[in-house]
């Protein structure tokens, strides 16, 4: 399987890459945002250095319960990081010898004006939580040679589906995905330039969320990376009665368990070093 981006592709079979997160607004769901571009990028070079194959930047919080953020604000947040990003990768240096390097660049959004604005910014990859309603985002990419990550979902952004049911959640997420990566392919985006997301928490109560983890091998059958966000999520919240995201990393290291041995090719994660460790880990106790 190959991952294919602007200047450079990576072949799977390989040690599940990972996705770190940086947060440029003030008020993620995790409470490690900073609107202090200088922190936010100190973050970066942590999480690259902790082992980051891919910093994923978001400049608008998914929470629910929070506004948009104007257009122009998210692209000039975008752009305060991104401009100054790769003196910062110059000045860094990889984990191990396994780790991507540089790390891709990643942008998390779902407007087209937006996605349109920071793609020639050095973005590799567009994170698109907006599920891939239209063929928009698909075109910017394919235009740009940039990959794009197709997340499972119902509905807009930035509205919440707490009350979503699914009488199948697995088959309508197979569905879902099929749909999806014709409406790509059509708009002129190479099929190895795609990234799936299950979409944990997003319209999923937590029998589906814990559904979908057991049952996360039946996404293969796309033949595409799977990346699964597993970091500090309410359904970890749920299972552990913890209410604090912060204070879920051992449920997200267990849930990572449980995805790479369902054949998970990628990791959405707050704490990199410790799902470094957890990927470090689990690639010595596999079978020489």
């Amino acid at each position: 399987m190959i991952w294919k981006l602007p200047s450079r592709e990576i072949v799977f079979p390989r040690r599940p890459l990972l996705m770190g997160i940086v947060n440029v607004n003030d008020d993620s769901f995790s409470g490690d945002g900073t609107l202090v571009i200088d922190d936010a990028l100190e973050l970066a070079r942590r999480q690259v250095e902790d082992g980051a194959d891919i910093v994923d930047i978001g400049a608008e919080s998914a929470r629910t319960n929070r506004e948009a953020v104007e257009v122009a604000e998210e692209i000039r947040r975008f752009r305060e990081f991104l401009t100054r990003w790769p003196g910062v990768v110059a000045d860094a240096s990889p984990k191990d010898a396994g780790q991507v390097w540089p790390p891709v660049v990643s942008a998390n959004t779902w407007r087209p004006e937006v996605v349109g604005a920071v793609l020639p910014l050095g973005v590799e990859l567009v994170n698109d939580m907006g599920g891939l309603p239209d063929d928009r985002n698909a075109r910017l990419c394919a235009e740009a040679g940039a990959s794009l990550l197709v997340m499972h979902s119902v509905g807009e952004p930035k509205v919440p589906h707490f009350h979503q049911q699914w009488q199948d959640v697995m088959a309508e997420m197979e569905a879902h995905f099929a749909a999806k990566i014709d409406l790509a392919r059509s708009a002129g985006l190479a099929e190895e330039a795609l990234i799936l997301d299950p979409g944990i928490d997003f319209a999923k109560q937590r029998d589906d969320n814990l559904r979908v983890f057991r049952e996360l091998g039946q996404l293969q059958r796309f033949g595409r990376p799977v990346l699964v966000p597993v970091s500090r999520k309410t359904v970890i919240g749920e299972v552990l009665g913890i209410v604090d995201p912060a204070k879920r990393d051992a449920g997200t290291v267990a849930c990572i368990s449980a995805a790479v041995t369902r054949g998970a090719q990628m990791l959405r994660a707050h704490d990199v070093r410790a799902a470094w460790q957890a990927v470090k880990m689990l690639e010595a106790l596999e079978p020489s």
